[in-house]
């Protein structure tokens, strides 16, 4: 088992302002029945608001703590700006408290600084990108994550996905510079069942060892067989292979370049 190491965060509690309770259905949908199998149990969390679209422009914050989030993957900050305000905002890689950051149109090219795109420069990692101007980033927000910046092309940037999907997002959209903090979340071994119990994971029966009435696979002395000619899940649908993206999904014109599956590399 191993853990991300947590030594460079402050021993600070979370904003009250920015907290609040969340009632978890743990897949369940509005008459409480199972629609997302395996989830239920875990800790309890207290959800932080976090500023994805750090929009107070030209007003310097500083950071004040680094801080844990249980709802995301990667770390967060406290940032205090110099009008008083206080936010939470994704951490990026190295943030140490006491730096500046600002979100500016003039704001220098510096780690968790915030620009338009169209003033960052072609190779330079960006993350907390927007996809429509004013909604706050959505996209590569992850731990360790980062998209590149290929080409600046009419009122278009291309961007390289971590998935190696290229795709074009407005010039005139906030992206933050640098890579998100928590590069060694990637590198973490769960190590036993209950710390998965913890995380809210319950446990995952495979379908040859059910019964025929519970899954396609199911049923047979021993070992048996697949038994149908394609993968199929315990509800009988043909997976593995069909594509699950819309055909008519609005999205798709900015996609330059779909990703790479892991079969065709």
């Amino acid at each position: 088992m191993t853990v991300v190491d947590y030594g460079a965060l402050s021993k600070n509690n979370p904003m009250r302002s920015a907290t609040i309770n969340i009632k978890r259905n743990f897949g369940r949908n509005n008459l409480g029945r199972i629609t997302v199998r395996h989830k239920g149990g875990g800790v309890k969390r207290l959800y932080r608001m976090i500023d994805f679209k750090q929009n107070k422009y030209d007003v310097p914050g500083t950071i004040e703590a680094m801080e844990y989030d249980p709802y995301r993957s990667a770390f967060i900050m406290r940032v205090s700006y110099a009008d008083g305000d206080k936010r939470y905002h994704l951490a990026y890689n190295k943030a140490r408290v006491g730096d500046t950051i600002v979100t500016s149109e003039q704001a220098p090219l510096k780690d968790g600084n915030r620009l338009p795109l169209s003033k960052i420069p072609v190779g330079y990692p960006v993350h907390n990108v927007e996809i429509q101007p004013g909604r706050g980033g959505q996209i590569i927000r992850s731990a360790g994550s980062s998209t590149q910046i290929l080409a600046h092309d009419g009122k278009y940037a291309h961007l390289k996905m971590p998935s190696g999907e290229v795709r074009k997002v407005l010039l005139g959209n906030l992206a933050t510079t640098g890579q998100v903090s928590n590069q060694e979340y990637s590198l973490t071994v769960i190590g036993k069942a209950g710390r998965k119990r913890w995380m809210g994971v319950r446990p995952t029966v495979r379908g040859a060892a059910m019964n025929p009435v519970d899954h396609p696979y199911g049923g047979g002395e021993g070992r048996q067989p697949r038994g149908t000619k394609r993968p199929k899940d315990v509800w009988g649908n043909v997976i593995g292979g069909p594509k699950t993206r819309r055909k008519k999904k609005w999205s798709n014109r900015l996609i330059i370049k779909r990703r790479v599956g892991k079969r065709s590399k």
